[in-house]
């Protein structure tokens, strides 16, 4: 079976149901991530999503695909907290894109949903640059489903993009209902979950049900992407094996735990928090040694100097318990040290 086509909304935008998140290019060197980029749309993905906070991510994209433009779609970020910077941005990613429009701009990581006459100014200028071209749809990113119900109700955007993968709960997966009753379009990041699904088919096939959501995934190396290319002709469907683990991970992972995303740092301890606080679910889920190396044992020691600042926790957009999370974390660690069986 062909990969499905999804339209994101009132949008238009039309591509296959895999599509490509340019985060972790930012660590590759400008070739590899042009040969990976390169091979991605030679492959079949048309859309591309990247952000002026990934660093040298939007430059690679430009250097690899702008003799292509008319043929993909992009999508970048904004995380400007005032008009000046946000038109900045704008010039940067343009000019770093070689290009003279981004197709969706988006909001990223928006803490509030911005609208007209809210004394920002954010939105107008959003409206401004869609006037002037250099904008063909308008969008925002979520982290706080509270957030993202806010945006797709008001009626101000055309996509929205959120956390979603098949560890989703019964709002997140009623948010993308939402969306598609509002004709706007749901882009999924983080649909491996931070890493903590590991099985690229079953992550693939959890998403084909749902007929308005685009899945980025996070792809850095060569290999990863072939992976995801192998299903642009033989796209993996749901069964009742693969429904059976999916139930199995989301009991194992049921309740509070860390995605990795970051937004927490930095750590005026310099505890590495988005490894830290979910260390034990990676050595439950894939056990590896690196996590028991002296040097990630020095890491997670550095858990005992947590002088509880609060800091992390007033930053985490799931509104963790983060302080509490990187103890019960360093529990478990010391307990697979001292050759415990953690449950």
């Amino acid at each position: 079976m062909k990969v499905k086509q999804i339209t994101l909304g009132s949008t238009g935008i039309t591509t296959p149901q895999n599509a490509f998140g340019a985060l972790p290019i930012q660590r590759d060197d400008l070739e590899t991530a042009a040969a990976i980029l390169r091979k991605a749309y030679e492959g079949g993905m048309t859309f591309f999503d990247t952000a002026r906070a990934y660093s040298d991510s939007e430059e690679k994209i430009g250097y690899a695909l702008s003799d292509v433009r008319d043929k993909i779609f992009i999508a970048t970020k904004t995380g400007a907290k005032n008009t000046e910077e946000m038109k900045q941005h704008m010039e940067t990613s343009l000019k770093n894109l070689k290009t003279d429009h981004v197709d969706i701009y988006q909001f990223h990581c928006a803490g509030q949903v911005f609208k007209p006459d809210d004394g920002t100014g954010m939105y107008e200028l959003m409206e401004d640059f869609k006037r002037q071209g250099m904008v063909r749809h308008i969008g925002i990113t979520a982290h706080k489903i509270g957030v993202a119900e806010e945006a797709v109700d008001s009626g101000l955007y055309e996509t929205l993009q959120f956390p979603f993968s098949y560890l989703s709960g019964e709002r997140e997966i009623a948010l993308t209902k939402r969306c598609a009753d509002h004709n706007m379009g749901f882009i999924a990041m983080k649909a491996l979950a931070g890493g903590l699904i590991n099985d690229s088919r079953m992550a693939f096939a959890a998403m084909t049900p749902y007929e308005n959501v685009l899945p980025i995934w996070g792809i850095q190396h060569m290999s990863e992407l072939e992976e995801w290319l192998s299903y642009m002709d033989d796209a993996p469907e749901l069964d009742d094996e693969m429904r059976g683990r999916i139930e199995a991970d989301k009991a194992q992972l049921d309740g509070e735990f860390c995605r990795g995303c970051g937004y927490c740092m930095p750590c005026p301890m310099g505890i590495q928090i988005n490894n830290c606080a979910r260390t034990s679910l990676l050595l439950r889920r894939a056990p590896s040694k690196n996590w028991l190396s002296e040097n990630w044992q020095a890491e997670m020691r550095k858990i005992e100097s947590c002088i509880e600042c609060g800091s992390c926790k007033s930053k985490c957009p799931y509104e963790l318990d983060t302080p509490a999370l990187l103890k019960r974390n360093y529990e478990d660690y010391k307990k697979v040290l001292a050759g415990e069986v953690i449950v």
